[in-house]
């Protein structure tokens, strides 16, 4: 996995493979998603949440681009600690708040908004339909926010009343959804 473009571009990681919980989002995608984002999005002004944040890959790609606030939330202890060993090694811990934390737990806890909001489940995950529900009930997104969903072809939010558009890449489908 590598940074695509920023203060980082180039920079590559690999997360330890051996019983690794997460399905990263490939280097392809995210670099589709990314040219996307950069005609939409001012990454300096931003603030990120990053859900299910599993590597790291969408925080570390949104501070290289300027952000100065993200915050990743993920419940495995073995992805919060490379998180954090992979800020540590770009200079950037006091730009990324790393939450260990169930994603649902904190979507109801929270009492902050986002400009951007990510989240790329785990594909099993039944409730994945729920997500985009969750983000708008609880207020997470700011007015003029925009959310991702990362999922497979086997996951239909089109319906979805803040629903834009969605972007496929081969088994990876980004469904985008604006506040």
């Amino acid at each position: 996995m590598r940074i695509i473009s920023g203060q980082f571009k180039g920079f590559r990681f690999n997360p330890p493979a051996k019983n690794w919980p997460t399905r990263p989002t490939t280097d392809i995608s995210k670099e589709g998603l990314y040219n996307i984002l950069q005609n939409s999005i001012d990454f300096e002004e931003i603030t990120f949440l990053d859900l299910f944040g599993g590597t790291g890959n969408h925080c570390y790609e949104v501070i290289s681009r300027g952000c100065e606030e993200a915050t990743y939330v993920d419940r495995f202890g073995a992805c919060v600690a490379f998180v954090k060993s992979i800020a540590q090694k770009l200079g950037i811990e006091d730009k990324i708040n790393i939450v260990k934390m169930d994603v649902f737990k904190f979507i109801k806890t929270s009492n902050k908004s986002f400009d951007y909001i990510f989240a790329g489940p785990p594909y099993p995950l039944k409730n994945i339909p729920d997500i985009p529900d969750l983000i708008f009930e609880y207020g997470l997104l700011n007015e003029g926010g925009l959310f991702v969903l990362e999922h497979n072809p086997n996951v239909d939010v089109s319906s979805h009343p803040k629903y834009e558009n969605q972007r496929n890449y081969g088994q990876t489908i980004f469904s985008f959804f604006r506040h």
